[in-house]
C-alpha cells in the first residue's frame, strides 16, 4: 500500500464486490478508520454532519464477517456508530453508549460498569452479557460476557482513542467469535492515518465531576503511524455519595509499519480506574402490581442518592486465605488492566492473504459496593438481629449513639476480590480468493485458542444502614439485655440473612480452541456465505464454599463479640473443576441486491455458549464434571432483513426468530434457572437528513415467552422479565454554520419485574440534550443534558410483586436523575 487514498480506493472496491481477497482482508481495517477520524472535529458548516447522514449503507464493516463487505451487501444486521453520534446521546458510562444500537438492550443502570446487555430476542436471565461479546479492535475484552463481578464492561473504556463502534447482531456472529451467538459490539481505536489530535475538559454542571481525555496521531514517514491517547478524570459522580467514587484512567496506544501489501501493528492499553457501582436503590411504590405509583422515599431519590456514603468507607473481614484484611468501599468497580497486542495482515498473492490478532491481557481489581438484601422498620430489622425488645442505634455520624427508630436496610456487603482475570487470545486466518461459476468466491481457515482465568474471592459481610441519601451513618444493633450485637455497624462475618451463602474462593481456568471455515461467493447481484465454527472447551480448577467457625476473633482484639461468634470462611476443602465441552456453530445467509439502493437478506443460525464461573455452586459435580447440556448453551436464530435507501432516507428492517437455551445462577436472588426461551419480532433502523437537519432511529418488536422451564414450570408461557415489548432510540439535530443542537431519547415500554409476570415495571422515555458551539477553528464548548425531564426509570426490580393499597419499599436499578455538563475541546 503506498498511500492513504490507495487505501481508500480499495475500501471502495470491496463495498461492491469481493476484491481477490487480498489487500481487503486487512487494509480495510486501516482504511475504514480514515473517514471517522478525519470527522472526528465538527465542521460546523451548516449541513448535517457525515456521521449525522443516513445510515452509512457503503461503509465497509469488519467485525464478524468471513471478509470486509459493505452493509448493503451484508447478509446480516449490522450497525456503526462514529465519535459524533456517539457524544450525541449524552453517555455517562460506556454502556449509555450502547442504548443508542438498534436490537440491543442495554441495563446501563450500574454505573461505568456492571450493566446487563442483551440482543433482540435474547434473555438477560441473570447479569452480564451472556449471549453476547464486547470486543476491543477484534478480540474480546472476556471470553465470558458474564463472570460474576466481571463483566467486560468493567474492563472496558470508550474516550477520546475510540474511531467508532459495530455492532453486528444475529447468527453471523456465532461462526465469526466464540461464546456470543447473539452478537458481537466492536470498539474499534484510531490508528493515526492523519495527523492530529484534541484535548477536551468535562466538567459537571451541578455535579462533582471533572475529566480530561486526550488523543493525538500522525505518520512519521517510511510507512510508520501511530496513535495514543487516553483520559483521566476525579469527582463524586453522578450521585451523591459524599465522597470521590470516580477516580483513575486509561491510556492506549498503537504504532502501525505499513507495506506494500499489507501492515503490522502493535498497541497497549493501561487501564487503571475506579468507579461506584450502584446496586438496586430503595424506591417507593404503591397502587397496584399492574401500574404501580413510583416515587422517592422520605430522604432518598432513587434517580439521585446511593447508599454509599462518606460513613461507610472501611469493611473489616477475612481474605481468601481466611486471615484478617481491610477493604476500601471507595474502591467500587476497580479494574486493574495491562493489554499488549499485535496483528498483522497481508496479501501474500496469487490470491491468497492472512491476517492475525493477538492479545494478552493482565486482568486483576475489586468489586464492592452495599446491597440492599432488606428495607424495613427499625423495630422489624433490630428484632430479626438480636431478638425481641432489641433496636437500633447510630454507630457513627452526627447522631452517633442515639436510637434510631426511621427506616433501615439490611446491607450485604458485595466485596469481591479479583486475584486474576487474566486472559490471552489468537485468532489466525488464512484466505484465498478464486473465481468460480462466473463470479467471485472465497474460501477462509481460522483458528481460535484462548486462555480465561477466573480467579476471585467472594467476602461478603453484614451491615445495617439507615435508609437515607447523601451519606447514611451505620446502625448497631443493642439486645433488650443490653447485648451489642455489632461493631461499626457489621453484625455478621457473612451473609446469614441468605443462609451463609457467599464466601466463596474460585480458582479455575478456561481454554478455547475454534477452529472455522467460511465461504463465500458474490455472483453479480449475489451475496452468499456458508460458515462453520466447532468450539472445544476445557475448565479445570478448583472452588471452595463457606463454612463457620466458632469464636473467631476476626478484628484481633482479643474478646469474642456477638458478631464473632460464628464467622463465614472458606472451607478449606475445596472441590474440582474439571470438565470438558464442545459444540458446533453454523450460519448461512444470502444476500440480494435488487439495484444500488434496494436490497433484501435472510440467515440461518445455531450458536453456543459455554457456561463458565455460574456452574461452580450446585451444577459441579463431586468429581468436577458437568452434564453436556449444563455445559452449554445454544441459540438457533432466522433473520430476514431489507435494506432501502432513496435520497435522504434510508431504512434496515429485520425480522428475527431466536430460541435460547438458558442454564445459568443468579446470585442476588440464590436462584438456578434451566430455561428454553423463544421469541419473534422486528427490528427496524432510519435515518432522514436534509440540509441542515438530520433524524435518525431504531424500534425493536418482541414478543418473548418462556417455552419450558424445568425448575419453575408454572412460569412457561409468561413473558421474560424485564423483556419490554418494544425498545426504542431517537436523535434529532440541527446544524448552524458555527453551531450543532439537538436531543436525543431513550425508551422503553412497560415490562414485568419477575418472571411471574405480576408486578410490572412501567415503561418510561428519557430525554437527553446536546449543544456544541464553535468558538474559533479547532475550538469549541458544548453542553450536555442526560435525562432532561428527571425521569424515574426502572430496569431491575428484585421483588416480583408489591401489596396492593399501601406503600412498598421495592429495591430497584433506576436510570440516573437529571444531569449536565460542559465540555470545552481543542482539535488540532
Amino acid at each position: 500500500m503506498n498511500s492513504s487514498k490507495h487505501t481508500i480506493r480499495t475500501a471502495q472496491t470491496a463495498s461492491r464486490r469481493l476484491h481477490p481477497l487480498a489487500l481487503a482482508v486487512g487494509l480495510a481495517c486501516i482504511g475504514l478508520q480514515v473517514s471517522a477520524q478525519e470527522a472526528a472535529a465538527p465542521t460546523f458548516d451548516g449541513q448535517a454532519s457525515e456521521d449525522a447522514r443516513g445510515l452509512n449503507l457503503d461503509q465497509i464493516v469488519v467485525t464478524a464477517a468471513a471478509l470486509p463487505i459493505s452493509k448493503m451487501r451484508a447478509s446480516n444486521s449490522v450497525s456503526t456508530l462514529g465519535v459524533e453520534a456517539i457524544g450525541e446521546s449524552a453517555p455517562r458510562s460506556t454502556a449509555e453508549i450502547f442504548r443508542n444500537l438498534p436490537g440491543v438492550r442495554s441495563e446501563s443502570t450500574g454505573g461505568e460498569g456492571n450493566a446487563n446487555i442483551a440482543v433482540r430476542g435474547l434473555p438477560v436471565a441473570a447479569g452480564g452479557a451472556k449471549f453476547l461479546q464486547l470486543h476491543e479492535d477484534g478480540l474480546p475484552v472476556m471470553e465470558f460476557g458474564d463472570i460474576a463481578f466481571g463483566n467486560a464492561d468493567i474492563f472496558l473504556r470508550a474516550d477520546a482513542t475510540l474511531d467508532r463502534i459495530e455492532a453486528v447482531r444475529g447468527g453471523s456472529a456465532s461462526t465469526f467469535a466464540s461464546n456470543s451467538p447473539g452478537g458481537v459490539i466492536n470498539l474499534i481505536s484510531k490508528t493515526g492515518d492523519f495527523a492530529g489530535g484534541s484535548v477536551a475538559l468535562n466538567y459537571g454542571l451541578g455535579y462533582d465531576n471533572l475529566r480530561t481525555d486526550f488523543e493525538y496521531g500522525a505518520p512519521v514517514g517510511d510507512g510508520w503511524n501511530f496513535h495514543i491517547g487516553g483520559f483521566w478524570r476525579q469527582g463524586e459522580g453522578v450521585r451523591r455519595a459524599g465522597y470521590d467514587g470516580e477516580s483513575g484512567g486509561q491510556i492506549k496506544g498503537n504504532l502501525t509499519r505499513q507495506f506494500e501489501q499489507g501492515y503490522a501493528r502493535v498497541y497497549f492499553k493501561r487501564l487503571d480506574d475506579r468507579a461506584i457501582g450502584y446496586l438496586p436503590m430503595p424506591v417507593r411504590a404503591s397502587g397496584r402490581n399492574s401500574d404501580p405509583d413510583l416515587g422517592s422515599l422520605p430522604g432518598f431519590d432513587p434517580r439521585s442518592d446511593t447508599p454509599h456514603s462518606a460513613f461507610f468507607l472501611s469493611n473489616l473481614g477475612l481474605d481468601g486465605e481466611n486471615n484478617r484484611r481491610r477493604s476500601d468501599i471507595a474502591d467500587g468497580m476497580r479494574p486493574q488492566s495491562t493489554a499488549f497486542g499485535a496483528e498483522f495482515a497481508f496479501d501474500l498473492g496469487e490470491g491468497w492473504s492472512v491476517l492475525n490478532r493477538f492479545r494478552i491481557a493482565d486482568n486483576s481489581g475489586r468489586f464492592i459496593s452495599p446491597f440492599p438484601a432488606e428495607a424495613s422498620g427499625a423495630g422489624a430489622l433490630a428484632e430479626s438481629i438480636g431478638g425481641a425488645g432489641a433496636r437500633l442505634v447510630y454507630a457513627n455520624g452526627p447522631q452517633a449513639g442515639q436510637t434510631f427508630s426511621g427506616q433501615a436496610l439490611r446491607i450485604h456487603l458485595f466485596d469481591v476480590e479479583i486475584n486474576d482475570f487474566g486472559n490471552a487470545q489468537n485468532d489466525l486466518q488464512l484466505t484465498r480468493a478464486f473465481a468460480v461459476g462466473g463470479g467471485e468466491a472465497s474460501l477462509k481457515g481460522g483458528l481460535y485458542v484462548s486462555r480465561q482465568s477466573i480467579d476471585m474471592d467472594w467476602l461478603w459481610n453484614s451491615y445495617a444502614l439507615e435508609l437515607k441519601g447523601d451519606n447514611a451513618a451505620l446502625l448497631n444493633v443493642i439486645g433488650a439485655d443490653g447485648t451489642v450485637f455489632s461493631q461499626g455497624g457489621q453484625y455478621a462475618y457473612g451473609v446469614p440473612f441468605w443462609g451463609n451463602c457467599c464466601t466463596r474462593s474460585y480458582d479455575t481456568d478456561y481454554s478455547v480452541e475454534a477452529p472455522y471455515l467460511a465461504f463465500t461467493h458474490n455472483l453479480g447481484a449475489w451475496d452468499f456465505d456458508l460458515s462453520l465454527r466447532r468450539d472445544s472447551g476445557k475448565a479445570r480448577g478448583s472452588y471452595a464454599g463457606s463454612v463457620q467457625r466458632e469464636n473467631f476473633d476476626v478484628d484481633g482484639n482479643g474478646v469474642i463479640s456477638a458478631n464473632e461468634r460464628s464467622v463465614s470462611v472458606i472451607s478449606a476443602v475445596r472441590q474440582p473443576v474439571n470438565y470438558d465441552w464442545s459444540y458446533t456453530s453454523y450460519s448461512a445467509g444470502a444476500n440480494y441486491l435488487f439495484n444500488e439502493d434496494l436490497a433484501g437478506f435472510a440467515r440461518i443460525s445455531r450458536g453456543g455458549r459455554a457456561n463458565a464461573d455460574r456452574l461452580l455452586f450446585g451444577v459441579v459435580a463431586a468429581d468436577g464434571s458437568v452434564r453436556s447440556q449444563d455445559a452449554i448453551d445454544l441459540v438457533d436464530q432466522l433473520e430476514f432483513g431489507l435494506k432501502y435507501r432513496s435520497g435522504p432516507l434510508n431504512l434496515f428492517v429485520t425480522a428475527f426468530r431466536a430460541e435460547t437455551e438458558e442454564q445459568n445462577f443468579e446470585a442476588t436472588s440464590q436462584r438456578f434457572l434451566d430455561r428454553v426461551y423463544t421469541a419473534n419480532g422486528v427490528e427496524f433502523e432510519a435515518a432522514w437528513y436534509r440540509g441542515p437537519i438530520a433524524l435518525s432511529g431504531g424500534l425493536t418488536l418482541t414478543d418473548a415467552e418462556i417455552s419450558r422451564d424445568a425448575i419453575t414450570p408454572q412460569f412457561e408461557g409468561n413473558r421474560p422479565r424485564r423483556q419490554a415489548r418494544a425498545i426504542y432510540q431517537f436523535t434529532g439535530s440541527y446544524a448552524g454554520e458555527r453551531w450543532l443542537a439537538g436531543l436525543n431519547l431513550i425508551g422503553t415500554t412497560d415490562a414485568y419485574a419477575q418472571d411471574n409476570n405480576v408486578l410490572v415495571m412501567p415503561g418510561y422515555t428519557q430525554v437527553n440534550l446536546f449543544g456544541e458551539y464553535q468558538l474559533r477553528e479547532g475550538l469549541s464548548v458544548g453542553v450536555s443534558v442526560n435525562n432532561l425531564f428527571d425521569t424515574l426509570g426502572l430496569t431491575e426490580v428484585e421483588e416480583g410483586a408489591i401489596v396492593e393499597g399501601q406503600d412498598n419499599i421495592l429495591r430497584a436499578r433506576s436510570i440516573n436523575g437529571r444531569t449536565a455538563n460542559l465540555v470545552l475541546r481543542y482539535t488540532f
